[in-house]
């Protein structure tokens, strides 16, 4: 396949496709011609490519998910580091939703009055959401 047809194929504009190559993501193959060709496995590699990009990878961490020839070679281990830190973001993002679902309802006459406002500040300002979730909890009157 040329490189438009990949490109409309997979919706990766040409110009990533290049980069993606530059950066040893994806092998053209062997063209006498002026365009880049692929082979059809670069669709499954793009694919694993964003996949790897939605999980929070970075470009050079997916590039060793393969193999030279272009096969998927996944290190379970760098899987399951992944996978622990979302589950890190995931529980500071709970604790920031519920922060703000209280601030939200908060009887308090100002957010400056509510303690689990505070501690919300308190934490965003330390860069430290993880764990707050305890903390946060509306008390009463608050």
């Amino acid at each position: 396949m040329d490189i438009s047809e990949v490109a409309k194929k997979s919706g990766v504009a040409a110009s990533a496709l290049r980069y993606y190559e530059r950066k040893g993501l994806i092998h053209s193959l062997e063209s006498e011609a002026a365009r880049r060709k692929f082979s059809p496995a670069v669709l499954d590699q793009l694919a694993l490519i964003a996949l790897g990009q939605a999980a929070g990878f970075s470009l050079d961490e997916i590039r060793v998910m393969f193999t030279p020839g272009g096969e998927p070679n996944i290190d379970r281990a760098m899987l399951a580091a992944k996978a622990d830190e979302l589950e890190r973001m995931v529980k500071r993002l709970k604790a920031m939703i519920e922060g703000l679902r209280h601030a939200a309802a908060c009887r308090a006459s100002s957010h400056a009055a509510c303690p689990s406002f505070q501690r919300l500040l308190k934490a965003a300002a330390a860069g430290s959401l993880e764990g707050r979730q305890r903390q946060l909890r509306p008390r009463r009157g608050a």
